[in-house]
């Protein structure tokens, strides 16, 4: 394993969670506001003209920045999305896909996170979010 809590708090909820760990999402690296997703698209991820659909790329932007909020949070406090943005440059095939989701700013009741989703050197998607920071309603932290 590692020795960097973060990467392992991380590793650790993806790994309980049957979505993300369904998903066949890893974290790669991880640190106070950064984090970055390794994931493979297959042929079951792919849309009708057989390209990667919109989606599924916004589904990855999605995690990748709520982890990086979660990073920027103290325990007892939870994250929600509250707004999702994508802006989608170019086309993703069946492979590799990297996500690097990025804090901007986490303040007392709202964070702003960005992410990009890459194939190889190649930028694919854009994507910005909004999330709701609360306390923790299960205790879990």
């Amino acid at each position: 394993m590692t020795d960097d809590p973060i990467l392992e708090d991380l590793r650790k909820r993806i790994a309980a969670s049957p979505f993300h760990s369904g998903f066949g999402l890893s974290v790669e690296d991880a640190s106070a506001g950064t984090v970055r997703l390794g994931w493979r698209a297959g042929p079951e991820h792919l849309n009708l003209q057989g390209l990667v659909h919109g989606g599924v790329l916004a589904t990855l932007a999605d995690v990748a920045m709520g982890l990086s909020v979660r990073t920027s949070i103290e325990p007892g406090r939870r994250h929600v999305t509250i707004e999702l943005g994508m802006h989608y440059l170019r086309p993703a095939g069946p492979g590799d896909i990297e996500v690097v989701g990025r804090v901007i700013r986490v303040g007392s009741q709202i964070g702003y996170a960005e992410a990009d989703v890459l194939q190889g050197k190649r930028l694919l998607a854009r994507g910005s979010g909004t999330y709701s920071v609360t306390a923790d309603r299960s205790g879990s932290g």
